[in-house]
């Protein structure tokens, strides 16, 4: 497969391995925000954003149903909130390992978006290719993100893209959703005949190419024999042919000789599938995102490159179902998880820049509060909910490879689960009270950490003793092969075989 090449390409592909991972910490500015319940299932995160992605991973490995992200395009431009005039490879050197983490973080059946324009959208396709894999790519969307036409350039631009790629193609356009028809696409329905059943429209009868079973003689309501066209069959068999005729579905144009049709009527039509044209009027447009912006924060705010509510709710729509999860690394002024709130998904947002607290937290709680504006008479918002504002901590392990003092059990657990699973640890176990962490493929893990044994044995439990062994049968026992983390072990290696325990001191036998 053909790759990009770049200054420091190498390098790049190993920064998201060297990014140490940081513990999320409540904000200094305030934690939660609404409803305490429902500000679980929300996250607006303060902090670098590839920092704040692996610290993510230990949680969130596999769970994100749909990646919206607006970078920087490297227009070259100064824009107030961005440094948007990085050099060309180094762009290209900051998007590859956000890439690369965000794909962890995909679930089976997820998808991602990207918004590019022409400066860098063609690279960042052969990019993308490359982390995601050239079958994974699903279509190109060309939005129509401006109606005016600019007199200042030789073209005038009109358009944005944005790439979007699945896990698992196949599946994902059986189970990614349809859009509604607009006034303007039900008005391809009409009632000539006044039909009683409503308006209707002319589907024709043929498909591409020949096929035996499906190439039967059909007769037209004034008695003529028609066959399918050169090169062509009819496009469902004759049996379905003869349901259509006996239902009164059958059509052959206004003289009743024409080539074979159906009726498809407008209540039985199905919604539209997504095309790759997105036009303003449907989608929203540069300016209406400003006056979204101008609404929530006075005339005399700014910013650079927001995003139509209207466009988010498209994309929203078409790859989750309320429940789901989002997630937006390049947040901005907080659109796509005002959106996702809205239409009733779980979201996570990053934004490393001041405006988290300035812009993000009260936009979200304009929300929270019922905020009118943008999707909110569409989809019926009128308020509710709650998010958590964090910001990263420390990291897990400090610049001597010993455990940070700020990490906590669920912060170490839910990591070294990520290392020896490949997945994300489940809720409940990186709350514990108990120490073991959950059985993968047969073998229990478990951590000796923090005083999870909450009592009087060495280091609180942190030590692996009989007694401790003991505890660890009688509060969660597994009778398969057992991993046990632990700061150290007293049992021999005769013992520790007979039980079927591989023990792993903390920190250094924790994969990194």
């Amino acid at each position: 497969m053909p790759t990009l090449d770049w200054l420091d390409r190498q390098a790049a592909f190993s920064t998201a391995n060297k990014t140490a991972t940081h513990v999320l910490r409540p904000h200094a500015a305030g934690h939660v925000f609404g409803d305490a319940a429902a500000a679980r299932d929300n996250l607006l995160i303060q902090g670098d954003n590839l920092q704040a992605l692996k610290a993510l991973l230990p949680f969130y490995r596999g769970q994100v149903k749909c990646i919206f992200i607006d970078p920087p395009y490297n227009t070259k431009s100064a824009f107030e909130h961005y440094d948007d005039n990085l050099e060309h490879s180094q762009w290209l050197s900051m998007m590859l390992p956000r890439l690369q983490v965000l794909r962890d973080l995909l679930r089976e059946d997820g998808s991602i978006w990207v918004t590019i324009d022409d400066n860098e959208g063609h690279y960042l396709k052969v990019m993308m290719d490359e982390v995601f894999g050239r079958k994974r790519f699903i279509a190109t969307i060309v939005w129509q993100s401006r109606y005016s036409r600019s007199s200042d350039t030789a073209i005038s631009i009109s358009h944005n893209f944005i790439h979007c790629y699945a896990q698992n193609p196949d599946n994902w356009k059986l189970t990614r959703n349809r859009l509604q028809r607009t006034s303007a696409q039900e008005k391809q329905f009409s009632n000539p005949d006044n039909d009683p059943r409503g308006p209707w429209r002319a589907i024709p009868w043929d498909a591409p190419n020949i096929r035996a079973n499906l190439s039967y003689p059909i007769i037209t309501a004034k008695g003529s024999v028609r066959h399918p066209p050169p090169g062509r069959c009819w496009s469902r068999t004759e049996p379905q042919w003869l349901d259509m005729v006996s239902n009164g579905k059958a059509y052959f144009g206004k003289n009743g000789d024409g080539a074979p049709s159906f009726k498809q009527y407008l209540d039985d039509a199905p919604p539209i599938v997504p095309n790759t044209w997105w036009s303003h009027d449907e989608a929203g447009h540069t300016d209406e995102s400003k006056k979204e912006i101008q609404a929530l924060f006075g005339t005399d705010s700014t910013f650079g490159t927001p995003k139509p509510e209207r466009l988010l709710q498209r994309i929203i729509h078409i790859a989750t179902n309320p429940g789901d999860l989002v997630l937006d690394s390049f947040l901005g002024s907080g659109t796509t998880a005002a959106v996702a709130h809205k239409m009733g998904r779980r979201w996570i947002g990053i934004e490393m820049g001041e405006h988290a607290t300035t812009h993000c937290t009260p936009r979200l709680q304009k929300v929270i509060d019922g905020e009118q504006g943008g999707i909110s008479a569409a989809v019926g918002w009128q308020g509710g909910g709650g998010f958590q504002l964090l910001q990263l901590g420390a990291p897990l392990f400090d610049e001597q490879g010993d455990i940070h003092p700020e990490v906590r059990f669920a912060d170490l657990a839910a990591f070294i689960w990520m290392r020896e699973t490949g997945t994300a640890l489940p809720v409940q176990a990186a709350s514990g009270p108990l120490p073991l962490l959950g059985v993968h493929e047969g073998t229990a893990y478990y951590l000796l950490f923090n005083g999870i044994l909450g009592d009087r044995r060495p280091a609180s439990g942190n030590v692996l003793t009989t007694a401790v062994l003991q505890a660890l049968n009688e509060l969660c026992g597994h009778d398969g092969p057992k991993v046990i983390y632990g700061e150290a072990c007293r049992l021999g290696d005769a013992r520790l075989k007979a039980e079927g325990i591989s023990f792993k001191q903390l920190p250094h036998a924790v994969p990194r």
